[in-house]
């Protein structure tokens, strides 16, 4: 039987990554300098770039109407755990070519989900609920973006799941949305959460809009396993519970996120060290102790 960390190797993902101080010509060409392949411009209502890799893939570089004189975002092709490096390598190139993160660009992560059934959705909704005010201190998610376009999950919608006896696509659709939304448009309102499932009725995808902009690339790269590690636990969970909320506490708060990374997710050991140090850095406390002032 897989491990958690080998199913979380297996899920596609891809992201979105939004940036000023670079124009999307230039973003394209930064692109091309890593993976190859061919440049064109395709315009249209996202003025987009687009870069076709050897391997068929595209990489668009396209207008983002959140950002001041549409600035760039950077849309990756649906990506695997063997091309990290190579999407950390992109946002090293984008750097170099004069990308900026300011606090208006966020990163949006998509996980493939078209293989999840709707209770193993449902178990994600619940996993990220129940710790998400320690995720979004842990990402740093700036407040206004959590007034306005990534706001904190819906209480409601995890009311509903919780009184859903059973989790189909369409209870879970139904607790979503409020009512039954099969169909949702690409800008329904809902969409404008941290944790997004509209798109699991558009693409078949999970999203997690909750992640500032970046220009480094050991950033990205956490945040994105991150989101993974947490689809890998929805996978491989008997059952899960948005009950006894964890509530953000200052004293511990670094010590309860090393817990849930390590023993809830299982990022132990060296390979996830610099996920872990990223994740943690933002934190007050001390990593060892729940008790900072133990630490001291």
């Amino acid at each position: 039987m897989q491990n958690t960390i080998e199913i979380m190797k297996s899920l596609t993902f891809g992201t979105e990554l939004e940036y000023t101080g670079i124009a999307r010509q230039v973003a394209a060409k930064a692109i091309q300098s890593v993976i190859g392949g061919r440049v064109r411009f395709t315009g249209g209502a996202y003025d987009a770039w687009e870069v076709t890799a050897p391997d068929g893939r595209i990489w668009k570089a396209i207008r983002d109407g959140s950002l001041e004189n549409g600035g760039c975002e950077v849309v990756t092709p649906i990506l695997r755990w063997e091309d990290m490096e190579t999407l950390q390598e992109v946002v090293r190139a984008l750097r170099k070519s004069g990308a900026k993160a300011t606090s208006d660009t966020s990163q949006h992560i998509h996980i493939g989900a078209q293989s999840f059934n709707p209770t193993q959705i449902a178990n994600f909704a619940k996993i990220f609920y129940k710790q998400e005010e320690l995720i979004l201190k842990s990402l740093g998610t700036w407040e206004h973006r959590l007034g306005h376009y990534a706001k904190r999950t819906d209480r409601g919608f995890i009311e509903r799941l919780n009184a859903t006896r059973q989790i189909t696509n369409e209870s879970l659709n139904k607790a979503w949305f409020g009512e039954l939304n099969m169909h949702p448009t690409h800008y329904e309102s809902h969409r404008y959460r941290d944790l997004n499932l509209n798109n699991i009725w558009r693409t078949g995808t999970i999203e997690v809009r909750a992640a500032n902009g970046s220009t480094h690339a050991g950033e990205i790269k956490a945040n994105i396993i991150l989101c993974l590690a947490i689809a890998a636990k929805a996978l491989t969970a008997k059952s899960t519970s948005s009950k006894n909320r964890r509530e953000y506490d200052t004293r511990s708060a670094k010590y309860d996120m090393r817990v849930f990374l390590v023993c809830g997710l299982g990022l132990n050991g060296d390979e996830f060290k610099n996920t872990r140090q990223h994740l943690l850095k933002r934190l007050p406390g001390s990593a060892a102790w729940k008790n900072a002032e133990r630490a001291a």
